[in-house]
């Protein structure tokens, strides 16, 4: 095993041990979304400041209120997150499957596109395959048997469309933020998780997975 597989193994126990420790404890949830907010807007600062270097006053005017946007909507995630995992007790199941089905698209992602390669998706990212685009849909409908182990609140033909939808979007956030390193000329968005990069990096398709599953949800 290399040093760098043994790396992303360690930092992915940490982080999973820290979700199931703010799923279980307020105040740990609280104090770890304040940190996830401000961490990933520093990450998500530094990307855009790369990307204007050297440019047009104009866009600078341009780039200020992207970080704004950027802010409220990272804060808002936070917020819905503390809404629905720990005061909205209700809807706590469907958000962690939220969150489980953009975990296992990144996976499901990862493996099709090792394994069977082929086409590439986009020029965004050039790791990007067609084949594991397939695997992340079809790794986060795996996740829906085990959803009704705890809860049957929708029919299997919603949770197979707000399943599908969420996988889409969380693979939207991959690409967006690829492109925006891709624009930076960076690998990863900061070097605070070893072997996984930044923050932004790992969390980037939850980021846009989840609140647009809630979203679906919410207009069904």
């Amino acid at each position: 095993m290399s040093k760098e597989l043994k790396k992303r193994i360690f930092t992915s126990i940490i982080l999973l041990a820290s979700f199931f420790l703010m799923i279980k404890y307020s105040y740990i949830l609280l104090i770890g979304l304040i940190f996830f907010t401000l961490i990933i807007w520093i990450e998500f600062n530094s990307l855009i400041n790369r990307i204007i270097k050297s440019k047009k006053n104009i866009l600078k005017v341009f780039t200020f209120l992207t970080k704004i946007l950027a802010l409220f909507y990272i804060s808002y995630f936070c917020y819905i997150a503390i809404i629905h995992l720990y005061i909205n007790q209700t809807y706590k199941i469907i958000f962690l499957f939220l969150i489980g089905v953009c975990i296992v698209s990144d996976i499901g992602g990862l493996v099709f596109g090792k394994l069977l390669k082929g086409k590439k998706l986009t020029k965004i990212s050039p790791n990007k395959t067609i084949s594991g685009s397939i695997g992340s849909f079809i790794f986060s409908l795996m996740l829906i048997p085990v959803y009704y182990q705890f809860d049957f609140k929708f029919s299997f033909l919603e949770l197979f469309f707000i399943t599908l939808l969420t996988s889409l979007f969380s693979q939207v956030g991959d690409l967006f933020i690829s492109y925006l390193k891709r624009k930076a000329k960076v690998k990863d968005t900061g070097d605070l998780l070893p072997g996984h990069g930044g923050f932004l990096d790992r969390f980037d398709g939850i980021l846009f997975g989840v609140p647009f599953g809630l979203f679906f949800i919410s207009i069904i």
